[in-house]
């Protein structure tokens, strides 16, 4: 009767620490015996709980990490190294199983309506504890939430998470039947229901001769069906599929990278505007930016000979040699992106000094040049008539004598290189998505405004760059066709007409599994799982068998020694290294 009345009053202080928790326990709160405790969204957390339960709330509760202040009698001999080694987080940690077991009983004598004597029947979101894995089973996490009729609590869901370290085998070491059976044994049930998911990398990292190729970017489908045949089974034609899209600007793969070198070159003036200092980049030709720009208003007097009265287009020589020098930046480029034919002079003056540029003072000599080739009439160079840049205006002004008075003063030449940059890039952009029809320009005129400052407008060329690689690597890498891109296409205006950019965010898109089955179907997934599952609505239970190439718990460090370095690689050719997690659960009633 004693024990009875302590084991209630050690689990009534826990709920109400838990009720309780100061600013809802986002951060780690210290809790009595060495835990701590704070509460996430599982699916968002910490997404392997996601195959337990639905993405809800949870409290969860770890080992209690100490933080000792350390003393430094010289603050002046503290090097980065040191700083960084006080500030190192060790990460969350695991508790025994034997603790892990206590806390949820305590939590679930709190939730039995029968446990009358003082015990709390709250309701609370599910409690899931860290483990330290030191058991024989491999136990990682241990975990329970409450199941509700009404507004009363009628039973209790127990899960169980094991964890083994990676193995390398062709065939797994148990069947789909047999975990089909220990399901019915456990659940007492005679029918049950299969799922499977699978997670395929399509374009990422990559591996050449034992090296791993790191990437920013990667391209992974997340497929989805029912009725799961065996292990390891190569998800149907008939599954759901999601392609999962993170592009990172400037892989050298991309046939992009052209266009990103161009946009690097606006990002550093815009910079060097907003700060007034600008660090320049090392020139890509062998000539000055003047000698550059004397040789365009060259051709150009040249070329007026023969056409005296007409403003001027470039000639074919310039033109090829432009085209010859930024398809060397890329040898991809021209696989997706042509260069467009109808280049003005100030995109040509901008190719030959975002190339050569290495000094404000560069700017502004060319600058002269052109404005005094202009004022003189010199050359009359032809410029498309939507073009918005102050050295746009001049030269549309110079067909009328009329031109104002410029001061190259300050940071007024590279505002004008700027605006000159900004013009270009925005017609390729919409040289591409308008020409391969895939958007329009009154659902690009966000993108494409010059009412908002310099700037904001940067910043949207950047937004529609990021859409565009996403667009093209899909469309070089993936071979997705027109309707694919079209919807693609869409959802990223969508998105960046509101968000903030973003290199990290993953866009989504729906598709179906014939699309892409030549890229996954002789692939190695990196995830592969399978839930069993009996029961319904909230009194369903599952059980769960996942293979997955990294370790599924970040608290735990899994033991490698036995295992060949080399063989973790997963490279093409290889049997790949999968960590094992079986996920099971029991549902107990409280009446």
């Amino acid at each position: 009767m004693k024990m009875e009345t302590t084991i209630i009053a050690d689990a009534n202080k826990f709920i109400n620490f838990l009720l309780n928790c100061p600013n809802e326990c986002k951060s780690p709160v210290e809790y009595e015996g060495a835990i701590q405790i704070h509460k996430v969204k599982t699916g968002v957390d910490i997404p392997l709980l996601n195959i337990c339960s639905d993405n809800q709330p949870a409290f969860i509760c770890e080992k209690y990490i100490p933080k000792f202040p350390i003393e430094v009698e010289n603050e002046d001999s503290l090097t980065n190294e040191t700083a960084d080694l006080m500030q190192e987080d060790p990460g969350p940690l695991g508790v025994s199983v034997m603790k892990a077991r206590q806390l949820l009983s305590w939590y679930a004598v709190c939730q039995n309506p029968s446990m009358s004597k003082g015990a709390r029947t709250a309701a609370l979101s599910p409690l899931w504890v860290r483990c330290d894995m030191a058991d024989s089973e491999g136990t990682a996490w241990l975990g329970a939430e409450t199941i509700h009729t009404g507004d009363k609590s009628a039973a209790i869901k127990l899960h169980t998470v094991n964890c083994k370290a990676p193995t390398v085998a062709k065939v797994p070491s148990i069947t789909l039947e047999e975990l089909k059976q220990m399901h019915k044994r456990r659940h007492h049930s005679s029918s049950v229901v299969t799922r499977g998911s699978a997670l395929y990398n399509l374009f990422g990292s990559t591996v050449v001769e034992n090296t791993v190729i790191e990437s920013q970017s990667s391209v992974t489908v997340d497929f989805r069906w029912n009725n799961v045949e065996s292990l390891l089974q190569t998800p149907p034609l008939s599954s759901t599929a999601t392609l999962n899209i993170k592009v990172a600007n400037g892989d050298m793969r991309s046939p992009m990278y052209s266009l990103f070198k161009e946009l690097e070159f606006i990002q550093i003036l815009a910079e060097g505007l907003r700060t007034g200092e600008t660090e320049w980049l090392e020139p890509l030709e062998t000539r000055s930016a003047v000698e550059l720009t004397k040789e365009l208003i060259q051709d150009l007097q040249n070329k007026m000979m023969v056409e005296p009265h007409q403003p001027v287009k470039e000639s074919e020589t310039q033109k090829g040699a432009t085209e010859s020098s930024s398809l060397a930046e890329s040898s991809m480029y021209n696989t997706m992106l042509t260069e467009r034919g109808d280049l003005d002079f100030t995109e040509q003056l901008w190719l030959r000094m975002r190339k050569s540029v290495t000094s404000h003072q560069d700017i502004v000599d060319c600058l002269k040049m052109v404005i005094k080739a202009l004022k003189y009439g010199d050359i009359k160079p032809w410029v498309h008539r939507d073009s918005s840049s102050s050295l746009s205006k001049l030269i549309l002004q110079s067909y009328h004598q009329q031109m104002e008075p410029v001061s190259l003063t300050g940071l007024t030449p590279v505002h004008m290189l700027l605006e000159i940059g900004l013009d270009k890039m925005k017609k390729d952009y919409i040289n591409y998505l308008i020409g391969q029809e895939l958007t329009t320009l009154n659902h690009l005129s966000y993108y494409l405004s010059t009412e908002a400052d310099l700037q904001e407008q940067v910043v949207r060329a950047k937004k529609l760059h990021h859409l565009l690689e996403i667009v093209v690597t899909c469309s070089t890498f993936l071979s997705l066709a027109y309707e694919q891109l079209f919807l693609l296409t869409q959802s990223c205006l969508q998105y960046y007409r509101t968000c903030s950019y973003d290199e990290d965010h993953e866009f989504q898109l729906q598709i179906r599994p014939a699309v892409i089955s030549s890229f996954y179907q002789k692939e190695h997934p990196i995830t592969w799982s399978v839930e069993i599952s009996s029961g319904q609505g909230k009194r369903e239970v599952r059980t769960s068998w996942q293979l997955s190439d990294k370790p599924p718990v970040d608290h735990v460090t899994f033991d490698m020694a036995d295992f060949p370095l080399e063989t973790t690689l997963n490279g093409e050719g290889e049997e790949p290294a999968y960590f094992t997690t079986s996920v099971s659960c029991s549902l107990v009633n409280f009446s």
